[in-house]
C-alpha cells in the first residue's frame, strides 16, 4: 500500500511541478504550496526547486530499494540506485532545513521544529545505513535502511494521516486550517516523524522474538496501521492530488 500511495504520490510531484517547469509557469508551484515561488527569492526558488525533484526522486526510489526481488536479481542497481538515495536524504533534509528556517514552514515556529527533528533523524539513519554498507555488515545495514526510509516518508505519511483524520472527523478537528496550527498537528507531526522509529524497532524484535505473542501483537498493529493508510492514500489521493492535476 505503501508503494502504490508513494508513487502516487510522486505522480503528483512531477505532473504538479515539473510541468509548470517545462511550461515556464513557476507561480504554479503555489497551487499547494503558499510560498513556493517567490519572485523576488532567486536562492529560495532553487533550493525549493531542488527540494521537489529530490522529493520525487526519494518517492520513487525509497519504495523500489526495498524490494527483495531487486536486491537479489539486480544487486548492482540495487547499490546504485541506494547511493542516490542516501544521497538525495542529505540534499532534501539540508534543503528543508533551509526552507523552513529561511523561508518558514507551515505551522509556524512549530512546524519548523518538528522539520528539523525529521531532518536530523533522515540524516542520522543515512550514516548509519552507509556506515553498516561499507562494514558489509548488511543486516544491520538493512534496518537502518529501513529506518530511513520510514524518516524520509515523514512528509507523505504527514499528508496520508492527515487525510484519514479528515476522512474520519469530515472536518479540521484539533486545528486551524488557516493558520495549520493546532494540538492534532503537533500530535501528528511527532506520530509521523518521530515514533515510526519506535514501530520499526518493535518490527525488528518481533522478527528476532520467539515470543508468538508478541508477534501477535507486533502482526495486529502492522495490520491497523495498513488499514489506516489505505484509507488515507485514498482519501489522499481523491482529496489533495487528483484535484490540481
Amino acid at each position: 500500500m505503501i508503494v502504490i500511495g508513494q508513487m502516487t504520490f510522486a505522480y503528483y510531484i512531477i505532473r504538479l511541478y515539473g510541468s509548470s517547469v517545462l511550461q515556464g509557469n513557476l507561480e504554479g508551484w503555489n497551487a499547494m504550496t503558499s510560498h513556493g515561488y517567490v519572485p523576488s527569492d532567486l536562492m529560495g526558488n532553487i533550493v525549493f526547486g531542488a527540494h521537489i525533484f529530490f522529493a520525487a526522486v526519494i518517492t520513487i526510489g525509497g519504495p523500489i530499494q526495498l524490494l527483495p526481488q531487486i536486491r537479489a536479481r539486480i544487486p548492482r542497481f540495487h547499490r546504485i540506485n541506494g547511493r542516490l538515495y542516501i544521497g538525495s536524504a542529505f540534499l532534501i533534509s539540508l534543503a528543508g532545513l533551509y526552507l523552513a528556517w529561511i523561508r518558514g514552514a507551515a505551522g509556524g515556529l512549530t512546524g519548523s521544529i518538528f522539520i528539523t527533528i525529521n531532518a536530523l533523524i533522515i540524516l542520522t539513519c543515512a550514516y548509519f545505513a552507509i556506515r553498516y554498507a561499507i562494514q558489509r555488515n548488511l543486516e544491520i545495514h538493512r534496518q537502518w535502511a529501513i529506518r530511513l526510509f520510514l524518516a524520509m516518508s515523514g512528509v507523505w505519511f504527514f499528508r496520508v494521516f492527515l487525510m484519514l483524520w479528515l476522512v474520519i472527523h469530515q472536518a479540521p478537528v484539533g486545528f486551524d486550517p488557516e493558520t495549520f496550527q493546532g494540538p492534532f498537528l503537533n500530535a501528528l507531526s511527532m506520530f509521523v516523524y518521530i515514533l515510526p522509529q519506535v514501530f520499526a524497532q518493535i518490527y525488528f524484535r518481533a522478527k528476532a522474538t520467539l515470543s508468538t505473542k508478541f508477534k501477535i501483537v507486533a502482526s495486529v498493529g502492522l495490520i491497523s496501521l495498513t488499514l489506516g493508510i489505505i484509507v488515507g492514500v485514498f482519501g489522499a489521493t481523491m482529496g489533495l492530488w487528483l484535484p490540481v492535476l
